[in-house]
């Protein structure tokens, strides 16, 4: 008998013939060890034998090879799947395999999705729900190299929410986040799929950044951080509707207040007797990172996010000591524009894609390592980096292709910031967190 990795494997040093290999039965007295074995009898045994040695061997192998793989490795292309993928009725999902890996062309992999729902593409996976759909589907993902070699596997779980959760409850959100936010697309998008029958009557809280349209209120700035929202003070009362961009962003931040004594601290209850009736909102989203780890390299990564993460843990304590159900979604950093072209036409030398990529890859590991499985402490992660479109749905112009040709091409020109197509991707995202929300328990408005 002998022992490895777990498993006992017997083994025997004798050879016993067994009943009904080709030997005689023995007569009324005869002595056993006096009966001859045929030749054709012990070769029968000889390759017996040696099927049986193969068979064990290559059921230990196998039992082994499963002891040793495990469920989920990222490999070196540091694959990563958020741990739910969100999805209602009428609302396309997908999963954009070059947002779920580090890799510098995502079309030198095979990626294998295996899921009872939706499709594969070139791309991506993609799926628009039924109401026949709502339900938890095991989401898997493995990536192959050239030799189908599985060389990285991520699991998740796909939840469709019904598509009338929170049917006519009224509900408020703050969503909170840098430029992407103060572009106001995707809050204003949040408005247009609640109006639909069936969903929750939504109430945005925050200031106005377009008197245009009033009802879409934010506290997005650009070029913030987290930093800035829990340090950054300035006497004054913010303007709403401002068409001055860098007036508005130069604005304190809007939940610090001074204390009796004159110093600044941060009031969330008091934000919100101003701009919520005295309540605090049910969901609050957070979406920075950007600004907070743009400048960061290999070496000096980790340390930002370190920042980022002590002033990120100020403003969630801020809301959560307000009011502990309210639903605080964290949205996975989104990926940059699909190819160096953005960048080259934002930053010209400045910053390349790939590090700002390998940037925005570690802060969404670190995100998921910190504020994953909090749910019990209503943190949620929002898989908002995997349903968006980097090379369709971030702005592009038509230019020649150089100076000596007038064949024109499409050149993506935007670093960081979708164009609006994208940004209503990430609004599909959040509606769709949100929808799983109200169908696993509706909010009391407190």
């Amino acid at each position: 008998m002998t022992q490895k990795a777990g498993f006992t494997i017997k083994t025997r040093d004798s050879c016993k013939i067994p009943r009904g290999m080709g030997v005689p039965p023995m007569k009324h007295g005869q002595d056993a060890r006096a009966t001859p074995v045929s030749k054709e009898v012990c070769k029968t045994l000889t390759i017996h034998r040696i099927h049986v040695v193969l068979l064990a061997v290559l059921s230990c192998a196998s039992l082994l090879a499963q002891a040793t793989v495990p469920a989920q490795f990222p490999g070196t292309i540091r694959l990563l799947l958020p741990p739910r993928i969100y999805a209602t009725p009428g609302i396309e999902m997908n999963v954009y395999f070059d947002n779920i890996c580090l890799v510098a062309n995502p079309l030198n992999y095979l990626f294998d999705v295996n899921c009872a729902k939706g499709s594969q593409q070139t791309e991506r996976w993609t799926f628009v729900p039924t109401e026949e759909d709502v339900g938890q589907y095991p989401f898997v993902i493995e990536v192959r190299n050239e030799t189908n070699a599985v060389i990285a596997r991520a699991e998740s779980v796909l939840q469709v929410a019904p598509k009338t959760a929170g049917a006519g409850l009224p509900i408020s959100v703050l969503t909170i986040g840098d430029s992407l936010t103060h572009a106001a697309v995707y809050p204003a998008h949040l408005l247009e799929l609640c109006k639909a029958e069936g969903n929750p009557k939504i109430t945005l809280v925050g200031h106005v950044p377009n008197e245009k349209t009033p009802d879409v209120r934010i506290e997005g700035y650009g070029g913030w951080t987290a930093h800035r929202f829990a340090t950054f003070y300035k006497e004054g009362e913010r303007r709403n509707g401002t068409e001055d961009w860098k007036t508005w962003n130069s604005s304190g931040s809007p939940f610090l207040y001074a204390d009796g004594t004159g110093k600044p601290a941060l009031d969330f209850p008091r934000y919100c007797r101003e701009f919520n009736g005295g309540k605090a909102p049910d969901f609050v989203t957070f979406l920075l990172g950007c600004n907070d780890n743009f400048g960061a390299n290999d070496e000096t990564i980790e340390a930002s996010i370190d920042t980022m993460f002590k002033y990120y843990d100020m403003l969630i304590e801020m809301v959560r000591q307000t009011r502990a159900d309210t639903k605080i979604g964290m949205l996975l950093l989104v990926p940059p524009v699909g190819t160096q072209d953005g960048f080259g036409a934002n930053y010209k030398c400045g910053q390349t894609r790939w590090q700002y990529k390998r940037n925005q890859q570690r802060v969404v590991e670190r995100t998921m390592e910190k504020y994953g499985k909090r749910e019990k402490e209503n943190i949620f992660l929002i898989p908002s980096n995997v349903n968006l479109d980097c090379l369709h749905n971030y702005p592009s112009v038509n230019a020649p292709w150089n100076s000596q040709t007038k064949a024109e091409g499409r050149r993506l020109n935007n670093g960081v910031h979708p164009a609006p197509e994208g940004y209503r991707q990430i609004g599909d995202t959040i509606f769709c967190w949100i929808k799983a929300q109200l169908a696993a328990a509706p909010v009391s408005g407190k």
